[in-house]
């Protein structure tokens, strides 16, 4: 997956080179499927470094926020023994084609196919909404899923399954068994169903999203694949990226189709025996 995403990245800055630099630069009304191309081309690069570059812009309230995921993040790693061991005893008990569904969702050829399918569709039938859906769909599954490659190599993290327990770590090796944190399935389906929830208004439809794009994550862990931690980690790297990427946008597209509902916020929360994220939009 690191591979195809390198590739692509680096394919997608051999083709902005013939976009227009000028970041107020818009399509013309009777713009052609080519220009259309090279324009969303521009913004899926664009959009990728925009996300890497906003830590340092960030200010008191998102510096709030991360303090709370690295809060909340430390106090569920204090159980990741007790809820992995939660959840693979669970496995025996979920049916087959859920188990399926988590891994062919949340693996990176399906993710793509997914996206490059709106994409294609909005291209084809010259839609901006359905253009826009699907560069903020690839650029955010390309932004979250290079970072996510990396944090596994650099980290170094045991996966449950491996027999180590969750404070090992093997920096920088190759050995997929030690390349736990953060979950890429996590990451990817969430990231898709975040951004595609931005579509609609009805916080039923936002919601039911919301668990599907979970599942994959949850999958991993009834595989003992990864620990909770690298889940939620994943999750709110969805959240940070898709949010980050859809704001750039806003300067890209005339269609806004989440123009009235920008604000969100989420939160995890702990009470006593169980464990909750809380999403308001």
């Amino acid at each position: 997956m690191k591979r195809i995403l390198i590739l692509y990245i680096f394919a997608n800055l051999g083709i902005c080179t013939n976009v227009n630099a000028q970041q107020n630069y818009q399509l013309p009304d009777n713009a052609t499927r080519w220009q259309m191309l090279k324009y969303d081309t521009g913004s899926i690069f664009k959009g990728i470094l925009y996300s890497y570059s906003r830590p340092f812009h960030w200010e008191q309230k998102q510096w709030l926020e991360f303090g709370g995921v690295v809060a909340g993040t430390s106090v569920l790693y204090i159980f990741d023994d007790q809820t992995s061991k939660y959840f693979r005893d669970q496995s025996n008990d979920i049916p087959q084609p859920v188990k399926d569904y988590g891994w062919y969702y949340g693996s990176p050829q399906n993710n793509y196919m997914l996206t490059g399918a709106v994409y294609l569709t909005g291209l084809t039938l010259k839609n901006e909404k359905l253009r826009r859906t699907g560069v903020l769909l690839i650029a955010s599954a390309s932004a979250a899923g290079l970072l996510q490659q990396t944090s596994k190599y650099i980290f170094g993290r045991a996966r449950p399954r491996s027999g180590d327990d969750k404070n090992t770590f093997y920096p920088f090796t190759t050995d997929k068994d030690y390349h736990s944190f953060p979950s890429g399935h996590a990451i990817l389906a969430f990231t898709n169903a975040y951004a595609i929830a931005k579509q609609f208004k009805s916080p039923w439809i936002k919601g039911g999203l919301y668990t599907i794009g979970l599942v994959p994550g949850v999958s991993r862990l009834w595989e003992g694949a990864h620990w909770l931690t690298d889940v939620v980690v994943g999750v709110a790297i969805s959240i940070a990226t898709v949010e980050a990427i859809d704001k750039y946008l806003d300067s890209r597209y005339d269609e806004k189709y989440n123009q009235k509902n920008k604000q969100y916020s989420w939160n995890l929360s702990f009470p006593p025996g169980r464990l909750g994220v809380t999403i308001v939009f």
